[in-house]
């Protein structure tokens, strides 16, 4: 028999119940430390037609937030603990809530889950996990709006500015609550004015930012200029960074190598 993941044995964080391990998963690898995460069923079991002891019941109702797929997966959530327990001081999430289920046939249903059909099993699927994390990342900042800012990747950013010698990122700026300055508008092609560098400079100056972003793909000739102005008119040493625009694999970095990449590099960069 495989253990249920249990929480640490102290009081820090949110208590958060799961009722098994993809919802347990991503709700300690976006919590974190300021989590306790415990699963209801033991790993590799049976999910349909596991049952609640009372042990089970007494340790949800303690929790700050409960998670549960729904989709008709783990129903006895619904029928054997949450008719139970005070909800009144707790956020309920189910998981599975505005994604399309899909049925034998390859149609889907509605996201309303109130049926017997449709395939539950969404955390298979990358895509519909992503779903999935990204309703329990809601949650948990719900659970505990205190902390909201360490639950995003780019928590330890100080500063909430970045400059870019291509403005390609505005999708990732916005994700993340932050302001992207670019030499050059959305296509790499274009040609800065020295009015565009001088303006983009200033900026720089009046944020006190001193980190230029480049995707590698592309020339370093803008970048090297601003850092050339930059460190003239300062005396402050001025870094190049990367930021991909995942055209390709570069520096033995797939798609998803270069997204972690270009997290780090903005922490590093918006560090004040």
């Amino acid at each position: 028999m495989y253990p249920r993941l249990q929480p640490e044995e102290d009081d820090s964080g949110i208590k958060i119940t799961a009722s098994f391990y993809p919802l347990a998963y991503f709700a300690e690898e976006i919590g974190g430390e300021h989590v306790q995460v415990s699963t209801l069923i033991p790993y590799n079991s049976e999910v349909h037609s596991w049952q609640p002891s009372i042990s089970d019941i007494a340790e949800t109702e303690e929790s700050d937030l409960i998670i549960y797929l729904g989709a008709g997966l783990d129903h006895w959530v619904e029928d054997d603990i949450l008719d139970t327990i005070n909800t009144d001081d707790k956020v309920i999430l189910e998981a599975s809530t505005g994604i399309a289920l899909f049925v034998e046939e390859g149609h889907t249903v509605d996201d309303g889950h109130d049926h017997d059909e449709g395939d539950p099993h969404l955390w298979v699927s990358p895509y519909t996990a992503y779903l999935i994390a990204e309703n329990i990342y809601t949650a948990i900042k719900e659970a505990d709006p205190d902390n909201t800012d360490y639950y995003t990747e780019l928590a330890p950013a100080a500063g909430k500015t970045f400059f870019t010698t291509h403005s390609a990122y505005g999708y990732l700026a916005y994700r993340y609550g932050l302001e992207q300055h670019g030499v050059i508008g959305l296509s790499a092609d274009e040609q800065p004015s020295t009015a565009q560098i001088t303006e983009i400079v200033e900026a720089m100056v009046a944020e006190n930012s001193y980190v230029i972003y480049v995707d590698p793909v592309y020339s370093t000739e803008y970048a090297e200029t601003l850092q050339t102005e930059l460190t003239s008119r300062t005396g402050e040493p001025v870094e190049i960074l990367e930021l991909y625009l995942m055209l390709g694999p570069l520096d033995d970095l797939d798609y998803l190598g270069q997204l972690e990449a270009n997290l780090d590099n903005l922490k590093q960069g918006l560090v004040e």
